[in-house]
C-alpha cells in the first residue's frame, strides 16, 4: 500500500483513540495507522444514530471489522435520548449547520473523556473521512473537546487526503460492510427522504 502524505500529530505519536462513526469510514484510516507504527484504539461513539437497529447494525460492523485485525474496539453508550437533549432547539437547522456542529462537539468531547480514561493523548475522529462533512465544523469541535478534556491533544486529520477515500471504497467491498445512505440522526433521515 502507498503511504499517503498524512502527518502524525508529533513525532513520536504511536498510540491514539480513533472515535469511529463507522466500519466503512474507519476501515481506511486503521489500516494505514498500522501501516505507520500508530496503534489505534477505536472507540465506537454515536448516540445520534436513529433508530436502534441502524445503530445497532452499524455499532456490529464496526466491531467486526476491528475484531479481524485484533485492534482494540471500545463500545461507547447508547443515549439517544441525551443526545436529543444536547441538541434540542437545533432540531430544524440544516445539514452542516448548528446541530451539526453541536453533535460533533458531544460525540468528541466523549471520545477525549475516553482517551484521557485510558492514558491515550492523542485522539481523532473518521467523521474527517466523509465528504458529506465539513472539515471546518469537525476540527472546531475537536478543537473544543481537547480544550475541554485537559490532558488531550486533537488530531486534526483530513482523512480523504492521499488516496484514503480511494482505499475506503476498495474495503467496503473487500470486507463486503454494511454502507450507511444517510449520516444517522433522524434529521440527515429527514433530508434523504426528501430527496
Amino acid at each position: 500500500m502507498k503511504t499517503p502524505p498524512i502527518q502524525l500529530p508529533e513525532e513520536g505519536c504511536r498510540e491514539v483513540l480513533l472515535h469511529a462513526c463507522c466500519a466503512p469510514c474507519s476501515s481506511a484510516i486503521v489500516e494505514w495507522m498500522l501501516a505507520n507504527g500508530v496503534k489505534p484504539t477505536i472507540f465506537y461513539y454515536n448516540p445520534n444514530i436513529f433508530p436502534q437497529q441502524e445503530y445497532d447494525i452499524r455499532k456490529q460492523e464496526s466491531k467486526r471489522h476491528a475484531e479481524s485485525l485484533g485492534v482494540e474496539w471500545i463500545d461507547g453508550d447508547y443515549d439517544h435520548q441525551a443526545w436529543l437533549s444536547g441538541i434540542a432547539g437545533l432540531e430544524q437547522e440544516p445539514e452542516r449547520g448548528s446541530r451539526c456542529q453541536m453533535c460533533f462537539t458531544l460525540r468528541l468531547t466523549a471520545a477525549a473523556l475516553m482517551a484521557r480514561q485510558r492514558g491515550l493523548r492523542f485522539f481523532t475522529t473518521t467523521l474527517a473521512s466523509s465528504r458529506w462533512k465539513s472539515l471546518e465544523q469537525i476540527t472546531a469541535a475537536g478543537m473544543a473537546a481537547q480544550s475541554a478534556v485537559p490532558g488531550t491533544v486533537f488530531w486534526a486529520q483530513n482523512w480523504r487526503k492521499g488516496g484514503l477515500s480511494e482505499r475506503r471504497a476498495q474495503l467496503l467491498r473487500q470486507y463486503g460492510f454494511y454502507n450507511q445512505r444517510y449520516c444517522g440522526c433522524e434529521f440527515s433521515m429527514y433530508v434523504l427522504n426528501k430527496n
